[in-house]
């Protein structure tokens, strides 16, 4: 893939994050770093584990969440609310992840991808943006999540 196709040059510095099964920090590239950490919100949500979600996430007023069909949410207090109102729910959502496409640049990255979501109440696709910073120690954090749902329609094709 060129790189006019993926975007800004990724950074080439190596940087430790958490690799799971290896037991302890390792160095991985940035864009592998964002698309595990990326992963982890995910498995966070389909295990509606708040503490876990709590871990990715900046604390800070500066994040930003923008469920499918939500109004933005501001503020870690209202973004961690809203897991907290979603993981009570009792919906049971397995997501399976499309098209993700990490971009690491000086200081931000951003997945863009497909969320399939499958559920108890049917199936849908969400066009999804996930922001992350650096937390200071290597990792990644979250600070903004968009989620959109992609309207399928008889003009429209794969």
């Amino acid at each position: 893939m060129s790189a006019a196709a993926t975007g800004p040059k990724l950074d080439e510095r190596r940087v430790g994050a958490w690799r799971p099964g290896a037991g302890s920090f390792s160095a991985v590239e940035p864009a592998e770093a964002v698309l595990a950490t990326n992963r982890r919100y995910y498995e966070a949500f389909e295990s509606r584990d708040l503490d876990a979600m709590s871990d990715l996430w900046e604390r800070s007023d500066r994040v930003l969440c923008t469920h499918p069909g939500w109004v933005t949410l501001e503020g870690w207090g209202a973004v961690a609310a809203s897991f907290f109102a979603l993981f009570q729910s009792g919906h049971q959502l397995q997501f399976v992840l499309t098209r993700e496409r990490p971009t690491v640049v000086e200081g931000a990255a951003w997945v863009s991808l497909d969320e399939n979501l499958l559920g108890d109440q049917g199936g849908v696709t969400v066009a999804t943006v996930n922001l992350f910073v650096p937390d200071g120690s290597g990792g990644w954090r979250m600070v903004g999540h968009h989620g959109s749902v992609v309207q399928s329609s008889p003009d429209q094709s794969g």
